[in-house]
């Protein structure tokens, strides 16, 4: 199961967030569910219904446990984390779930997509289906 985790500056646009995500599919394949952080979702929500994707959930307090590859300073003092969207994708996939890599930014800078995949196939990842 590989999960595509998202972050976003407000400015994000639904192109912001389909460009990032045709990036890191052209890298790492594609995404079976994509996961926001909770205050994050409905964006995403809109980009999983325009693909046929579930959406899943990251509680917004959980960011700053994730370990994340990238360590991007304003992300960690605004959000506790290194990346956002690594960590909701790392999250989402559940316990023992790796990083396929750092994440990616799309072309307008908006938005930053990141792909982890599960440890074990499960019908229902970590994260809540919205």
């Amino acid at each position: 199961m590989r999960i595509a985790g998202f972050g976003f500056r407000r400015s994000a646009t639904l192109a912001s967030l389909t460009e990032a995500l045709e990036r890191l599919e052209s890298r790492h394949g594609p995404a079976d569910r994509l996961a926001a952080a909770d205050s994050m979702r409905p964006i995403v929500q809109a980009l999983g219904e325009a693909r046929g994707l579930e959406t899943l959930a990251v509680p917004d307090e959980a960011l700053a446990s994730a370990e994340t590859l990238t360590h991007s300073p304003r992300s960690r003092r605004v959000r506790g984390t290194g990346s956002v969207a690594e960590a909701v994708a790392i999250l989402a996939a559940g316990p023992g779930a790796t990083l396929l890599g750092p994440r990616l930014v799309s072309a307008d800078r908006r938005a930053t997509a990141a792909m982890a995949i599960a440890a074990m196939t499960t019908d229902t990842p970590a994260g809540d289906i919205a």
